[in-house]
Formats: C-alpha cells, sequence, structure tokens
C-alpha cells in the first residue's frame, strides 16, 4: 500500500498545451440561472478569477449556497458560464461541444459526496466502467482495475457490491473509478463530509498521496476548514459567488482578513473564546476593565514565552483564556486568547508584541 505507484495506462490522457503552471483557469467567470421568487435571474457567481497550479491541491471553502457546487461544475462542462471563460490544461472548456467534452472529461474526473456508486456493480465493476465506456479492451481493464483496487486498498472487496462496503471504502472506490482513465485533475464534492472523522483522515491521506506520487492536481470543495488544513496547499474563500479572500493556507489560516474567513476559523487554532466570554464582550473598553486580544504566532515565534516576555520586560500581566500550538501545512502556528488591563497598558502591550516578535494581534472586545 505505501510501494511508489507505477500504474499502467490502457488510456492514453488527452495531450493539450498549458499556456502557463495554471492547470484551471477562470477568467472573470459568472454564472446565472433561471429566474426564482420572481427575480429576473440568481447569480451564483460573479466575476471569479481562480487559478490552480499544476500539481497542487487548491480548496475552495464556503457555506451551503456560496457557488461551490456550480464552481466545480464548470470545470467538467457540467454547467456553462454565462461570461468568461473556465479553461483546464489550455483547454477551454466552456465554448466546446457536448461531443468534445466527452473525451476531455477522460482527464477530468470528479469524486462525490454520496459515493454515486452503481448498486447492481461490485467494487471491481463499478471501477471498470469509464474503461468500458471508453472503449478499452478487456484485458486492459482487468489490469487497471486490479491496480487500482490495490492502490486504495481494497482488492480483497473487488466482488463486494456497494451495499456490503461501509462509507469509507465505498469511497475509496469511487476514488479508484476517478483514476481509471490516468485523469490530470481531480474533482473532490464534499467527498468526506459523509463521513466519520477517523475516516476522513485516511481518505485525505490517501488523496493526498495520490496527489504527491502521481502528480494530480486536486480541486476541492468543502465547508470544514479542517480539510483545507489537512490537505490543501491553497485556499480560496467564496461567499455569495465571489472570491472574498485567497492564497497560501498557512498565511490565510493565520492572518485572516475577510470576516467570512475568521467565521470558518472560529473554532480553529485556538480562535474560539469560551461562551462566558463572549456573552461579557463589549465593544468599548471601560474603566478599571480588561481589553481581549487574540495573538497569532507564526513559524519561529510559535513556542517562544511572549507572554513571560510581556510580564517581565513591559509588567504587562496577561491573563491566557484559550489557545493552541498547532501545525499547518507542516509549519507550526500558534494562537492565544489572553485578557490584559485596558488603556496605556493595551497599547504598550501591541506595540511590544509588535516590535520585538512581529506577531499579528487582534482586539476581540473588552470586559469588566
Amino acid at each position: 500500500m505505501n510501494a511508489p505507484l507505477t500504474l499502467s495506462e490502457p488510456i492514453a490522457p488527452i495531450a493539450f498545451e498549458p499556456e502557463d503552471d495554471a492547470i484551471i483557469r477562470f477568467e472573470s467567470v459568472s454564472k446565472r440561472f433561471p429566474a426564482r421568487n420572481g427575480q429576473p435571474f440568481v447569480a451564483a457567481l460573479h466575476e471569479v478569477d481562480l487559478s490552480v497550479s499544476r500539481g497542487s491541491i487548491l480548496g475552495v471553502i464556503g457555506r451551503s449556497g456560496a457557488g461551490k457546487s456550480t464552481l466545480i461544475r464548470l470545470v467538467n462542462g457540467l454547467e456553462r458560464p454565462s461570461a468568461g471563460r473556465v479553461v483546464v490544461d489550455g483547454l477551454e472548456i466552456s465554448s466546446k461541444s457536448e461531443a468534445e467534452l466527452r473525451a476531455a472529461r477522460r482527464s477530468i474526473s470528479m469524486i462525490f459526496q454520496h459515493f454515486n456508486l452503481l448498486s447492481s456493480r461490485t467494487a471491481a465493476e463499478n471501477v471498470a466502467l469509464p474503461l468500458e465506456v471508453a472503449g478499452a479492451d478487456g484485458a486492459a481493464i482487468r489490469r487497471r482495475v486490479e491496480e487500482l483496487l490495490d492502490l486504495v486498498g481494497l482488492s480483497d472487496k473487488r466482488d463486494r457490491y456497494p451495499a456490503e462496503l461501509s462509507g469509507g471504502q465505498k469511497q475509496r472506490v469511487g476514488i479508484a473509478r476517478a483514476l481509471a482513465t490516468n485523469p490530470k485533475v481531480l474533482l473532490s464534492d464534499e467527498a468526506t463530509s459523509a463521513l466519520d472523522p477517523e475516516t476522513t483522515r485516511s481518505i485525505l491521506e490517501l488523496l493526498a498521496r495520490i496527489n504527491r506520487e502521481l502528480d494530480l492536481t486536486i480541486l476541492l470543495i468543502t465547508h470544514e476548514m479542517s480539510v483545507i488544513r489537512s490537505i490543501a496547499r491553497e485556499v480560496a474563500v467564496l461567499d455569495a459567488g465571489r472570491i472574498v479572500e485567497q492564497g497560501d493556507v498557512f498565511d490565510i489560516f493565520t492572518r485572516p482578513r475577510h470576516p467570512v474567513t475568521r467565521s470558518f476559523l472560529s473554532e480553529e487554532t485556538g480562535r474560539a473564546l469560551p461562551p462566558s466570554l463572549v456573552k461579557h464582550l463589549l465593544p468599548k473598553p471601560v474603566p478599571g476593565g480588561q481589553t481581549v486580544l487574540r495573538i497569532a504566532f507564526r513559524g519561529a515565534f510559535a513556542t517562544e514565552p511572549v507572554i513571560a516576555r510581556l510580564a517581565r520586560d513591559e509588567a504587562i500581566e496577561a491573563n491566557i483564556v484559550a489557545g493552541t500550538v498547532d501545525e499547518i501545512a507542516g509549519r507550526p502556528f500558534g494562537a492565544l486568547v489572553v485578557t490584559v488591563p485596558s488603556g496605556p497598558e493595551t497599547e504598550r502591550a501591541l506595540n511590544f508584541l509588535h516590535s520585538e516578535f512581529g506577531l499579528g494581534t487582534e482586539v476581540l472586545g473588552h470586559v469588566a
């Protein structure tokens, strides 16, 4: 299971001439749907510009209705943009005929939240289906199916039907089927949201290995920051059809700029506040009160004794109310929520944290 992947190629991938290192590009893409509830149209996406680097894993996160599913369906031509261009590996998907799209989809595979397996077919038969549709010969199909089932750890389940498989096993069959035609791009539509945490971890580890060893580009959509944190290198935050923030996962997690991103991170990496503190937060300082600060520790400073230094060098006592030291995208990160005396001490604390350590700080509110 952990040996290097050496997969045969019964069907050659579609060869396109890339224009740059971005294998997927959205260029000012908008998507409108027909009228609902008396409105002239429903705008699902608004002038989206997005690039996915070849061989990378990019996560798109957004709440229900943000436009995530529409965005991912534009990549394989299941939806057409109302304006703008969608380009995959040099091919303008948004301008191709249905016949051309069928050929292109050999290089653009997809896995789904609810697996989409055929209940009347065994695991092996489900994996074989795209190869049968593509016209591969029987020997090539059998060889490919066996190596893919071995890749996803289901060689012993080849003759089982979906009803006999667990959720994680079904998703592994779905991944094997998606890899059957040697795609260059794998689209993941909330592929782990129906799974328990332990199974989710194992599926994400499998996707990371596939990305690493097959150099397969993965575009995944999710509403879970934990998924982005576990596997993605880049992230785009989608809200009401617009990309409101995008960039390196570590940078976005440690220095979120948009309120939507901050709300997604509210339960991540020490950002959550105790309920007893939340209900007493005030927008302005009060005499003799405390100011609540969030301090983000990045890189080498994640393990520095910052609070001890604040007390020793500035004589400011900081009370820790929440926090953690963790790792994001392989780099250490810490977050602390502390209270310090309101007034001049707050300004001194902020100046010290910035000048001595270059730490990001955020005033969350004040308490009496």
